[in-house]
């Protein structure tokens, strides 16, 4: 299994699938993040900010603007140790946000708004895998999916 991180796409596969109807909501993007031990602004400002600390500044904004695209920050956590399998290098932080639809996330990611804080995303990371999924069916029949999302879909 080749892995390989990125900050923006790449593949012109992955951008034309991403503007496809996608499956039925709500989807949850996983986003494996690495950061850069320094940002570097691509408009070649002066920085102290460590790669961590500008993607903090783009994860406060996007926190601000998803429910204006009705999605929710749901889980930031930190990675620590790999307890199963192999990679060169861990993840440093993996984080969970909720879209309606994937059309919702690719409508806030074209949003001048969430375009103005990336440049934030693109000096801290150093590259992300980022993995949509849908809850199994058996979750979006449970109490919890209920609870958390106010309806089964």
């Amino acid at each position: 299994m080749e892995v390989v991180n990125e900050v923006l796409p790449t593949d012109p596969r992955q951008l034309q699938a991403l503007m496809e109807k996608g499956p039925a909501g709500p989807i949850f993007m996983i986003n494996l993040l690495k950061f850069k031990d320094r940002a570097e602004y691509e408009d070649g400002r002066e920085t102290t900010l460590t790669g961590r600390e500008a993607y903090m500044l783009y994860a406060a904004a996007v926190r601000d603007i998803l429910p204006k695209f009705g999605g929710r920050a749901l889980f930031v956590a930190d990675v620590t140790h790999l307890s199963l399998g192999r990679v060169e290098e861990l993840w440093d932080e993996v984080a969970i946000a909720m879209y309606p639809q994937r059309a919702d996330m690719v409508r806030m990611s074209m949003s001048e708004e969430w375009r103005a804080a990336a440049v934030h995303r693109t000096a801290g990371l150093k590259g992300q895998l980022n993995i949509e999924t849908v809850a199994a069916a058996e979750m979006r029949d449970s109490p919890l999916f209920a609870a958390l999302f106010g309806r089964s879909p």
